[in-house]
């Protein structure tokens, strides 16, 4: 039989009246007079391929206007975000200009700002406006302490308020150091300067940000602690790798710099090597306190996890792994004995 006419005839007959999926299919069958025996491979194919077209279009339909939604949702979603945030920074301009000569006032005002604004978007911008405004009080005397105060409050607002996971904290503080090299290679005088206190800075957030991680687990309510269980193996693996992480996000960033800058960030690194245990001992002293306060919760997911891979899905899916095993099994088998009728053929 045709594949064309094989697929017309199925599509013909196939009723939508019974209630039942499987009852459906062999009603279709019946009616197209087809037993699955006789067909070849391609009238197989072109048979399931129109059953499954059939029986399921109104669902694809279904999916895909709820993609639909799901981009127009999230491109208002997007554009609202941005909408929130330029709310936020016309309120606090507004303020400043109002308070502007009272410099303590102001300086409280900064900060709330800073806990205030989604500081990823504008974290860049941040650190180099803050670097910028250093150097430019550097000329009435050395760049001092405060750029690595602020740095580390910058690098503690970005992280704290989201996961810790290694591919968010590493996006971070390469965001800041890059943007630190930017500033560094414009004053080379000052490289070494710049750089040493911004990662200071940013070691300096990381721990805050650790140790307030470590506070919030300590007393995290019961129903919120399935939040961390779903991640539980990541963050604990991520907390005792920090350090590296720290060190990894120097060198990379130093791959990537001029030759001068490249030997200040491996020698900075070298030198914070050994003042990296402060580091070290809040991830942890997080990690212990995870596993004290998890173990148990994580082994009933690990209970809950046995019983949801004897569920009817996941049978599915193993059994057609099997399948799949087995199916290649033959193919492979099959080109093994075809290439050596080959080679026996050429050795005659």
């Amino acid at each position: 039989m045709d594949t064309n006419e094989l697929e017309l005839k199925v599509k013909k007959v196939y009723s939508h009246k019974f209630k039942n999926i499987s009852r459906r299919v062999v009603n279709a069958l019946q009616r197209a007079e087809i037993d699955l025996n006789e067909l070849t491979v391609d009238e197989i194919r072109t048979l399931t391929t129109s059953l499954v077209e059939v029986e399921t279009q109104s669902l694809q339909n279904e999916v895909e206007n709820l993609l639909a939604q799901k981009e127009n949702i999230e491109r208002a979603l997007e554009k609202k975000a941005d909408e929130l945030q330029e709310a936020k920074y016309e309120i606090f301009n507004v303020l400043e200009e109002d308070i502007k000569p009272n410099e303590d006032v102001l300086i409280a005002l900064h900060h709330i700002k800073l806990q205030s604004i989604d500081l990823y978007d504008i974290l860049s911008e941040m650190v180099e406006s803050t670097i910028i405004t250093a150097l430019e009080k550097e000329q009435e005397s050395d760049i001092d302490e405060s750029l690595k105060e602020v740095i580390k409050e910058i690098t503690f607002e970005a992280i704290k308020e989201g996961s810790l996971n290694t591919i968010r904290v590493r996006k971070i503080l390469s965001t800041i150091l890059a943007t630190a090299i930017d500033v560094a290679e414009a004053t080379p005088t000052k490289a070494d300067s710049i750089l040493r206190l911004t990662l200071k800075g940013m070691r300096g957030g990381l721990v805050k940000s650790i140790d307030r991680f470590k506070q919030r687990v300590a007393y995290m309510p019961i129903e919120a602690k399935h939040i961390l269980i779903e991640d539980y193996d990541t963050i604990i693996e991520d907390l005792n790798q920090t350090d590296t992480l720290f060190s990894q996000i120097i060198l990379t960033q130093a791959s990537e710099s001029s030759q001068l800058l490249r030997k200040m960030l491996i020698e900075i690194n070298k030198d914070m090597h050994y003042d990296l245990e402060e580091l070290v001992l809040i991830s942890k002293e997080t990690a212990d306190v995870i596993r004290s306060r998890f173990s148990n919760f994580a082994k009933g997911a690990v209970k809950r996890a046995d019983v949801a891979m004897q569920s009817p899905k996941a049978k599915e899916a193993k059994r057609m792994g099997a399948q799949a095993m087995e199916a290649a099994r033959i193919v492979l088998g099959s080109a093994i004995k075809s290439a050596k009728d080959v080679i026996e053929k050429k050795e005659k």
